[in-house]
Parts: structure tokens; sequence; C-alpha cells
């Protein structure tokens, strides 16, 4: 099984295809795992796309039922997450790819064209999640009673006040739009974006729809698109078009 490691940070993937690297970021949130691909998504995309690209994907270093480890980067939480995974594509000798995920996918990917704009060619975020305002401390809530005890029960090093201190400043200290940028942020992002939207209270649909109204690249799907197979289906299908189009073009 491969790993990447850096320091004391021990980083779990898995490839499959070939062709230009697509990195995908399960859902999930903090507990995001490739198995998940394989049990708890839409679709996915390891097996979908593995004849179009490379897929290359993790687990987070804070995955209590996955495979990767890595202290709390309590000061800089959303930050220490995109080094791993810009640090795994270096590893692999990825300078370009794209992006696809699922829901804590689209703030992270939002954080990867901000640290590293000229490496992420396309992103398309699947049922990202956002802030709701009517639901303030729903990620704090839910990853305080779901996420962190079974973590500490794993890595007895992580107490509950250290969780605590992280999800105060992954979540509540940046209660607003995406968590990891700005709108202003967004307007100014000339990376290709597709945006398929979801409407349950982790991934609001009007944060969504701003992200496409606001980005200059961006297209959205059908929605709602999780209904049917059939809608499913016309969804990976514009995914695939969508990545392929902006793949660079070999010389």
């Amino acid at each position: 099984m491969p790993f990447y490691q850096k320091g004391s940070t021990r980083i779990y993937y898995e490839e499959v295809g070939s062709g230009f690297p697509l990195l995908i970021i399960p859902g999930g949130g903090l507990n995001s795992t490739v198995s998940s691909l394989r049990t708890g998504s839409p679709f996915n995309p390891m097996e979908t796309f593995k004849n179009d690209f490379r897929c290359i994907s993790a687990d987070l270093r804070t995955a209590y039922s996955g495979q990767s480890s890595g202290p709390l980067e309590i000061e800089h939480p959303w930050d220490a997450y995109s080094n791993d995974q810009l640090g795994l594509m270096d590893h692999l000798g990825f300078q370009r790819f794209g992006l696809l995920g699922f829901c804590i996918a689209g703030p992270m990917m939002h954080n990867l064209i901000r640290l590293a704009p000229g490496r992420v060619v396309a992103a398309a975020m699947m049922q990202p999640s956002g802030f709701r305002p009517e639901m303030p401390d729903l990620a704090y809530q839910n990853n305080i009673k779901g996420w962190g005890p079974p973590l500490c029960e794993s890595r007895p090093e992580i107490s509950m006040d250290m969780v605590q201190d992280f999800l105060t400043n992954m979540y509540t200290n940046r209660a607003d739009f995406v968590y990891t940028v700005t709108r202003d942020f967004v307007r100014s992002v000339q990376t290709p974006l597709l945006i398929a939207p979801d409407d349950v209270p982790a991934h609001p649909y009007k944060v969504a729809m701003e992200v496409a109204s606001l980005a200059p690249n961006a297209e959205v799907t059908i929605y709602p698109w999780k209904d049917t197979q059939e809608h499913i289906d016309e969804t990976v299908e514009h995914a695939r078009r969508f990545l392929k189009a902006h793949e660079p073009v070999k010389v």
C-alpha cells in the first residue's frame, strides 16, 4: 500500500488509470477516506474516470477510519490539508493537475487554487459544503459530536480540547461563505470551475450557486442531479467533458 511521508505526517493514497492527473478528494468531512468513494458517494470517480485520467486520491490525515496520520495543525487547519495534497502531487511528480471532489472538497479546492493557482487546471465541485447562516454552528457541532470523539479514541495523543480549538479555527472563526476564501477571491479566480449543487444542511444550494455566479469561468450541472441514476450519469458525463476540455494540450 503506497504512502507519502513528510515529517510526522503519513498519507495513504491510491492510484488508478492513466493520462493527465486528476486529484480526487472524497467527501465525508474530516473523516474523508478513499474507501468512502466506493460506498458513500453518488458515484465512484476512481472507477468512473480511470480510462480518462490518472486518478489519485488519499485519506485525510485526520480520518479516524483511514490509514493516514499526522498532527492537528490547530493554527492553520485548511492549509495543512492543502499542503498534504500538494505534497502528494509533488511526490508523484505532477506539476499540474485537475481536481474533482465531494462535500468538504469544495472548500479544499478553493484553498488549493488560492495556494497554487498555476497548478490547478480545472476543478469539479460535486455537492460542495459551505456556511449556512441559519445554522451557523452546524459544521462545528457535526464534528465535535461525530468526528472528534472517535478521532481521540484512535489517536490518544489528541485531546478533545485540541479538537475544539481545531474546529474553532477551521469553522467558527471562518463562519462565512466557503470557509477558505472570500467572495472577492472567487471573483478573481480564472481557473475553470464546475459546480454540481446540492441542498442539504451541510451542502447549501445558495452558496454553491453564489460561487457559480461569482467565478468568471464557472459552469453548473443540472439540479437536482442525485435523484435518479439517469441524472447522475448525465452529471458524470458533464464532469468528464469539462475536465477533458481543460486538460492541457500535449505538445
